[in-house]
């Protein structure tokens, strides 16, 4: 094979660092656990694996060349995100009444009385992850009309195609676990109920409007 490969890992390093809904996902995941984070990290990658594979096969040329299938992705994703906000949001509302004894007692369903067991966190880490990644028609696009552009007419465009596609998949499980590691330090301050509350809050309303952009995109 004869790919543009040092092009292709300078897009790649750029696509990765520019912020974007899995960016979001990985660093609120690995603020609430390390073992979060690296399983949202994951399901992102594993969302990418659905595009790789599609665009080998070819499904990603009929998505983007029917709008109407196009455009069903699209809104999935951007209903995923506001989903997204809206939790966080009300997880807001629920540490701001922490303070509160009356609403302790009224909301039994709070995170201080309904710890997440190992396996329920890694399972919502990797649904959030992957969902987020595989609804995000940039994503497909990005196998679609990026990745063509460092493929040979030389050899197999398949084979070609999921070699650049893995490289991109373990390029990222490197670039978030590096995230996580440093998103963990966030635990110490968040588990002050001011802090957490703005944190969800700010996050929270990132994805809403993340979701609306890409809804009307």
């Amino acid at each position: 094979m004869s790919v543009d490969l040092m092009g292709f890992l300078g897009v790649v390093l750029v696509a990765y660092i520019v912020p974007g809904p899995d960016f979001l996902v990985v660093v609120r995941s690995a603020a609430e656990h390390p073992a979060k984070g690296r399983a949202a990290a994951l399901g992102a990658q594993a969302g990418l694996c659905v595009h790789m594979l599609a665009a080998a096969v070819g499904l990603s040329v009929i998505a983007a060349r029917s709008p109407v299938v196009f455009n069903a992705i699209k809104l999935l994703g951007a209903a995923y995100l506001v989903y997204l906000g809206v939790r966080a949001v009300i997880a807001a509302r629920r540490v701001a009444g922490q303070g509160r004894p009356d609403v302790e007692a009224a909301d039994p369903s709070t995170e201080a009385t309904q710890p997440q067991s190992p396996m329920e966190r890694w399972r919502s880490g990797f649904t959030q992850g992957f969902f987020t990644n595989v609804l995000n028609p940039k994503a497909a696009l990005f196998f679609l009309s990026i990745l063509p552009q460092f493929v040979s007419g030389g050899g197999s465009m398949t084979r070609q195609i999921f070699f650049l596609g893995i490289l991109d998949v373990l390029i990222g499980v490197v670039y978030w676990f590096a995230l996580v590691a440093v998103a963990t330090r966030l635990r110490s301050l968040l588990a002050r109920p001011v802090f957490r509350h703005r944190w969800e809050l700010t996050t929270g309303w990132l994805f809403i409007a993340i979701g609306i952009g890409v809804a009307a995109t």
